[in-house]
């Protein structure tokens, strides 16, 4: 079945609103994987305005599934995952005041960059993947920059979906079927939520691993974090 990774990055932001350590962002990593989750996902930002660039080491040893680390490769984003060896790099275009990643990468106009990066990520065992809109062009681009993985950046979906447009699957159904073809492995995020993730999980071939922060995070408050967590399993099946 396809992966859930948990990005806690709101629960950093909750804890940092008030200060201290409620609540606790390593328990709730902790308890999400003993509620079934495949993984935890970060992003830390420069500012630091959820999760912490200390978070990221103290989850190091807390994290026993796999662990996703998301951001920008800048220096010190490109040291903190030399030295933390998380179980995936997941590069993301996002600019220093983005509120929240809102595109993927132009993997040719980038490829020289990029090539480089993955490199040395991949010397170092460590998967990377690369955010990229469904766009062929970019899938193409990103096998020959040598990632291990795309992420499709989701948002169109998810907003196409809830105007009842099912025809916005079809651009990232497509950009599957090639990365399948390329032999790229497919991950998904952003705005996947528990009302699309059944539809896009069963449109998508070869769909590894989905992503999820805000909404189910969100779904949470309402639904319980344990309850929410297998919500999800459940429809991935």
């Amino acid at each position: 079945m396809t992966k859930l990774s948990v990005n806690i990055n709101k629960i950093a932001t909750l804890r940092n609103a008030r200060g201290g350590n409620v609540p606790d962002l390593l328990k709730v990593a902790a308890d999400v994987q003993r509620f079934g989750a495949h993984g935890i996902t970060i992003h830390p930002r420069p500012d630091q305005r959820h999760i912490r660039y200390r978070d990221a080491y103290d989850l190091k040893d807390v994290v026993f599934t796999e662990y996703n680390i998301e951001g920008n490769p800048e220096k010190k984003f490109v040291d903190l995952v030399l030295e933390i060896k998380p179980t995936q790099v997941t590069l993301v275009p996002d600019a220093v005041d983005a509120i929240t990643s809102n595109a993927g990468w132009d993997t040719v106009t980038h490829k020289a960059f990029l090539t480089e990066i993955i490199a040395e990520f991949k010397s170092h065992g460590i998967r990377t993947s690369v955010f990229v809109d469904p766009v062929l062009e970019m899938v193409e681009g990103a096998a020959n920059i040598g990632a291990d993985r795309i992420e499709l950046y989701t948002e169109s979906f998810a907003h196409q979906y809830s105007l009842g447009n099912l025809d916005g699957i079809t651009p990232y159904r497509l950009a599957a079927q090639r990365a399948n073809e390329l032999g790229i492995g497919i991950n998904a995020g952003h705005d996947l939520s528990l009302d699309n993730i059944k539809y896009f999980h069963d449109n998508i071939p070869g769909l590894l691993e989905v992503s999820i922060g805000h909404a189910l995070i969100s779904e949470a408050l309402y639904q319980g974090l344990e309850n929410v967590v297998n919500l999800y399993l459940n429809k991935m099946k």
